[in-house]
């Protein structure tokens, strides 16, 4: 992978640390407060990967705050900027555009995320946590792994299943 980054909420909202290099070179620094957590680590098919705001996880900003990962790629990122007039931005993936598309419905809820992976076209599966500690999964047709640690209230998920039992 290219790059690696987390998103974090707790006691101050939603946070971001992402650097431009692969996970295992990387010790990501957070807060201890840490109620929810989610990662990823890119691959890059589009945006310099050494330009760290073209890296996972994105900040957004609709009625509260969240931060956003993309599994997959985009294929209308292009053609969605265009037609909807979304704003211009420096940071070059296909992935942003989901983020902007959520900002243009104003808020983070169930219709504004079925709103972009409707309006989107591609393969995905979007994480997204806002600052009030909810974590939404939009599943596409991107592969996904979830493991449910009831005892723990404890939530983990992977791209796949065997990337998942080599990090456990």
């Amino acid at each position: 992978t290219d790059a690696t980054g987390i998103a974090f909420c707790g006691n101050t909202g939603v946070k971001v640390v992402k650097e431009s290099k692969p996970a295992y070179k990387i010790e990501l620094k957070h807060s201890d407060e840490i109620r929810s957590l989610i990662g990823h680590t890119r691959h890059s098919t589009q945006g310099n990967e050494k330009r760290n705001y073209n890296n996972h996880p994105f900040l957004g900003k609709a009625d509260k705050s969240f931060a956003f990962a993309h599994n997959g790629v985009l294929w209308n990122d292009s053609e969605l900027r265009k037609e909807k007039k979304l704003p211009p931005t420096h940071i070059e993936t296909d992935s942003y555009v989901a983020v902007q598309l959520i900002e243009s419905q104003g808020k983070i809820d169930f219709d504004s995320l079925k709103y972009m992976a409707e309006t989107v076209e591609g393969n995905f599966t979007f994480t997204v946590l806002d600052e009030d500690n909810a974590l939404y999964i939009v599943k596409g047709n991107n592969p996904m792994y979830l493991i449910h640690f009831e005892a723990l209230g404890l939530y983990i998920y992977a791209s796949t299943e065997s990337i998942m039992k080599q990090a456990l």
